[in-house]
């Protein structure tokens, strides 16, 4: 399989192009790196392919927040302007970031 160069970056936001989420990047797979049980789970007629990236998102709707792994064909941007409420949000970007969400430090050891 060739792997293709990301399309979006952490700290982007993001929203899903068929279902009613959106959410924030935190981490990039530079293609399918899951389980086969859930790929199996995705219904056949709408299963993306392994060999493109896929992105970890802080997600929400209107009624929840959790984490959503997500192939890029499934995602287009978010410029909406309105900020991700994700709980955990701010345990990886900083507070202050608008728009485009920026990263904590990571300290190294």
């Amino acid at each position: 399989m060739k792997q293709r160069d990301a399309k979006f970056q952490i700290g982007q936001v993001v929203r899903h192009r068929v279902f009613p989420f959106r959410g924030v990047i935190f981490d990039v797979d530079p293609e399918y790196a899951n389980t086969e049980e859930w790929w199996n789970a995705i219904p056949a007629e709408i299963r993306p392919s392994k060999d493109q990236p896929f992105y970890h998102l802080l997600a929400e709707n209107d009624e929840t927040e959790y984490v959503a792994y997500v192939s890029e064909q499934n995602l287009v941007s978010d410029d909406s302007g309105t900020p991700v409420r994700h709980s955990q949000v701010n345990a990886f970007f900083d507070p202050k970031s608008v728009g485009l969400y920026t990263p904590k430090a990571v300290q190294r050891h």
